[in-house]
């Protein structure tokens, strides 16, 4: 009560009612060059003071505090995540009440090592978890990995051979044995390194695809599926990968740009003297051709539509000659081969036609006996021996240089071959209709918007899905077939082998014996299912189930938006009737500082590990998260170095905080603080100017980042609450604190600006710590009267009091210390000179403004006892700098004491002499005519700026000469 009184306002304010906080342009961000706060700087008496740690942090060696450490210490940040997670603060929590958020993290694959793919999405889903978690709702983020299955039996297969052991001499059985022993081994690595990002997910939680749980719910969905008729096998293309003897993804496979060559090659016109020529990259496959095709609309071989071709070195096999518009007719000869079972394109144009597709390749990439002589050799030891042949055949015509677009397996590099095989497929388009109509009604958000686009094309042009795989390692195909009968036709589907003998008994008789399907299932089938298969599904009684699905949100990677996401979507809807979703958040990739995507063969990888030991963690998630959804992201060692600035002066921020606060043994000034309700109207307008004013923008700003923490703009939360707490709060209000703290201001002052500091401070940290979980919890738990950690702590309100009048004062205020910094520069005045000055203005801006003498002096360096205000201008004004701050504030800097004039007027004098003679020899340059024919354009227009660059100082200095030397004569009158 003192308080209000001793700081009511002697004038009527306005109260600027909250609105919606305006949005930054998220692609801009510079981050400006600062002072920190020198420790030297803090009065001497407050350097003493020692503060009791809050009850959490007390006793337990996990937190530092800035009055005890200089810098922020990276190393503390693995106790303090142990500290977090042996509270249970991870675990939703019920107690608030309120909806719970959900984020089932994206597995990454068990064989993994943290790399800034991973940085992104575990920075950014923290974000998302802390923030909601501090909003009070339950909040869980389910963490687990993939089984991975062809990037894991490759690593031990790997490490079997360096042991001299093939997997087939192993068996099946005793292999899997080994891959269980490896995970168990190594596959925790992944786990331990996202977590030393900061990750907040509940670990008791922790899932891996290949639980028992899950695999349940795998065989579950096949089953569902199958007995839908979704499921069938047939014989189809597909990817096949010869070294892992397995059919792969799309996504599995990488295209590279290669050199190699194009062949041209004869095939006789069946019956007739005439050639056609064809050219092809891979003419090894010849050995499967079932056709010749030409454009209907190509004069030049219509003539032959309708005739036969012999294929070379085939011994006399004819093909027809067929037309087809498929056939580009501007490609090599305008001929093409047709050899479906090794073209994607061809196998799908043969579909279409009814031509018959021959098979020439055998499943480890050797030819079979449709080759003939060159049955059991290598594909590409053919490709060397066929064309030879075809020279001394008189068959070759040309082979020419060509860029060839190489299908190459992501896990071993190897060449992927496009191969008819039979395989399990789900028939897509009953699940593709449902997952467009999501989106189509709203039920599922896609950020950015216009990844919905892709996505609906993707699943408006989708094909059925390949989900069997020629592995060891993974889910099991749940078919069993019989002894001695037709697999294709006679095979029995079911949930364990004990079902399926059941089965087997009741239709075949009690003598049939049966076997499982060898192959196993697509590690993308499991991923499909892991929104819900991980909270309990197929037991939809089960109370996780029923707690967290659907979740709120799914965040990854753009690139992965047709192989999981929509796959996921589908499969929830599928099995539980609703969107698994209701948000999916789609991040960019993090390149290079010149924009190049990340590889070990450019070296220029950032190994996320090595950034957080240079940099700190903090840093590093404060740098990407800066990015903007759906846009890769430049990752630079400026920027990391930029934002580890900004932790040390968060840092050092908190020292001068804690430093400025009273000692914990003084009850009646901590009483009388904490009493202090800054978010309070009344107590608001009983504030001094700059306290009024920093209040006030830290209202406005807790709105504005809200907002956009709801509108999921990180990017503008990182800019706008950076901007505040480095521009408004450590560059002003900090050093407006100090003439409060050891100025005349009395104890009343003093404890408010205590206050506002603190309050400030706690809430910049609370709207800080998403994105910078480790300085922020351990500044938190330095401050005095912590009743609970900050990773718990409430999420400031919204729509608190803010005062229009104040802040545009205090902006007045700023704009008159800017214009005597400025002067003072200009002139090139003594840092630690202190000058006189008549501030002018009218009686409204005098009264608030001479009110905060002090605070103007200690910012602007005047001297305490020689600065006036006045209605009018001093009688000296024409011995003065006369600067204009804003409409009605204007101040009177007297040169003399200033500067020494003689002296300033010899250096500038020197400098107009410097420009002048530069300035003359530009000219002259540009006079001449050999240079404005001869210099290129942009030459000749950059010394023309340079021309009117220095014309305008020349002016400027010149006018500054005058008025200085006005001076000296009025001096000397």
């Amino acid at each position: 009560m003192i308080l209000q009184t001793a700081f009511s306002l002697p004038t009527p304010t306005t109260l600027l009612s909250p609105s919606c906080p305006h949005q930054l342009n998220t692609l801009f961000f510079t981050h400006r060059r600062r002072r920190l706060i020198s420790p030297s700087r803090f009065n001497s008496s407050f350097s003493q003071r020692r503060f009791s740690f809050s009850v959490a942090a007390s006793g337990n060696n996990v937190f530092t505090s800035p009055e005890t450490s200089k810098t922020f210490d990276f190393s503390s940040e693995e106790k303090i995540y142990k500290w977090w997670e042996s509270q249970g603060y991870f675990k939703p929590n019920f107690d608030q009440g309120g909806s719970p958020f959900v984020i089932p993290m994206p597995p990454p694959n068990v064989t993994g090592s943290l790399h800034m793919g991973h940085a992104m999405f575990v920075t950014l889903e923290d974000i998302m978890v802390r923030y909601n978690r501090m909003k009070g709702r339950p909040t869980l983020w389910l963490p687990g990995t993939d089984h991975a299955g062809i990037a894991t039996q490759l690593v031990v297969e790997k490490m079997l051979a360096s042991e001299g052991i093939k997997r087939v001499d192993l068996g099946r059985d005793e292999f899997t044995k080994r891959v269980w022993e490896w995970k168990e081994k190594y596959g925790g690595t992944i786990t331990n390194q996202i977590k030393r990002l900061g990750a907040s997910c509940d670990w008791s939680r922790e899932r891996f695809t290949l639980d028992e749980q899950l695999s349940r719910a795998v065989v579950e969905a096949f089953v569902k599926l199958h007995d839908k008729g979704l499921i069938y096998q047939g014989s189809y293309m597909v990817n096949w990968s010869p070294n892992l003897q397995t059919a792969v993804s799309d996504l599995e496979v990488e295209y590279s740009e290669e050199p190699g060559f194009l062949y041209h090659i004869k095939y006789r016109v069946a019956g007739s003297p005439d050639f056609l020529t064809i050219a092809t990259t891979r003419p090894e496959t010849l050995f499967g051709d079932v056709a010749l095709a030409v454009h209907p609309e190509d004069d030049r071989y219509s003539k032959y539509v309708g005739q036969t071709a012999i294929v070379p070195m085939t011994y006399g096999r004819h093909v027809p000659i067929i037309a087809d518009k498929y056939v580009d007719k501007d490609f090599g000869t305008g001929v093409l081969k047709i050899s479906p079972g090794h073209d994607h394109n061809d196998y799908l144009l043969a579909r279409k036609l009814g031509l018959p597709i021959l098979n020439v390749m055998n499943k480890d990439a050797t030819l079979n006996d449709v080759a003939g002589l060159f049955c059991g050799l290598d594909r590409f030891e053919v490709r060397e021996k066929l064309w030879a042949d075809l020279e001394e055949t008189g068959l070759a015509v040309k082979k020419e240089s060509h860029t060839l677009r190489v299908p190459r397996s992501q896990r071993g590099g190897e060449v992927i071959e496009p191969l008819v095989s039979k395989q399990w497929f789900v028939h897509m388009d009953p699940l593709a209709e449902k997952a467009l109509l999501a989106v189509e009604n709203k039920e599922l958000t896609i950020i950015p918007e216009r990844f919905e686009k892709i996505y609906n094309h993707w699943l408006t042009n989708i094909k059925d899905w390949c989900i069997s795989r020629q592995l060891w390692w993974g889910h099991r195909i749940p078919v069993w077939y019989v002894v001695g009968r037709d697999c294709e036709e006679d095979y029995i589907v079911a949930k364990n082998a004990e079902e399926a003998l059941e089965k087997a008994h009741e239709k075949y008789g009690k003598d049939v014996e049966i076997y499982q399907d060898p192959d196993v299932l697509d590690t993308w089938f499991s991923s499909s299912l892991w929104p819900f298969s991980t909270l309990g599904w197929p037991d939809v009684s089960a109370k996780d189930f029923n707690n967290f699905y659907p979740t709120n949100m799914l965040e990854t990677g753009h690139d992965i938006l047709f192989f999981w996401v929509a796959r996921m979507v589908m499969m929830g809807i599928e099995f539980t009737g609703t969107v698994p979703f209701s948000h999916v958040y789609l991040h960019g990739l993090i390149r290079d500082s010149q924009g190049r995507k990340m590889s070990k063969s450019l070296g220029n990888v950032i190994d996320p590990l090595d950034t957080i030991k240079d940099f700190g963690t903090d840093a590093l998630r404060f740098t990407i998260a800066l990015g903007t959804a759906g846009q890769d992201l430049n990752l630079s060692t400026e920027r990391l170095t930029a934002n580890k600035a900004f932790t040390n002066k968060l840092w050092n921020a908190g020292k001068f905080v804690l430093h400025s606060l009273p000692s914990l043994s003084d009850t009646s000034a901590w009483e009388n603080l904490l009493a202090l309700k800054l978010d309070k109207e009344e107590t608001l307008l009983s504030l001094p100017l700059p306290e009024c004013w920093a209040v006030s923008k830290l209202h406005i700003l807790i709105d504005s980042v809200t907002t956009s923490y709801e509108k999921l703009f990180f990017g503008d939360v990182g800019r706008e609450t950076y901007d505040f707490f480095w521009s408004d709060f450590a560059d002003w209000y900090i050093e407006a604190s100090k003439s409060r703290l050891y100025g005349s201001g009395g104890n009343s002052v003093s404890l408010a600006s205590q206050a506002v500091l603190l309050y400030v401070f706690e809430n910049i940290l609370k709207l800080l710590h998403p994105f910078m979980p480790f300085v922020t919890e351990d500044l938190w738990q330095a401050l005095p009267y912590r009743k609970e950690a900050l990773i718990v702590s409430p999420w400031p309100q919204n729509s608190l009091p803010r005062n229009v009048e104040s802040i545009k004062r205090f902006e007045n205020l700023q704009a008159l210390t800017r214009a005597i910094r400025n002067a003072r520069a200009e002139y090139s005045v003594e840092p630690v000179k202190r000058i006189s000055a008549s501030v002018v203005g009218s009686a409204e801006v005098i009264e608030y403004i001479s009110k905060e003498k002090e605070v103007l002096a200690l910012l602007s360096r005047l001297d305490l006892n020689n600065v006036h205000f006045t209605n009018a201008p001093p009688g000296d004004a024409n011995l003065s700098v006369h600067i204009v701050a804003s409409e009605g504030l204007e101040a009177y800097l007297p040169l003399a004491a200033m500067v020494d004039i003689s002296s300033e007027v010899q250096r500038i004098s020197k400098r107009l002499s410097k420009m002048q003679t530069e300035y003359d020899a530009l000219v002259t340059r540009l006079s001449s005519p050999k240079f404005g024919e001869k210099a290129p354009e942009e030459v000749v227009r950059g010394v023309k700026e340079q021309v009117e660059e220095l014309e305008e100082k020349i002016k400027l200095t010149k006018a500054r000469l005058d008025f200085l030397k006005s001076t000296t004569s009025l001096v000397s009158q």
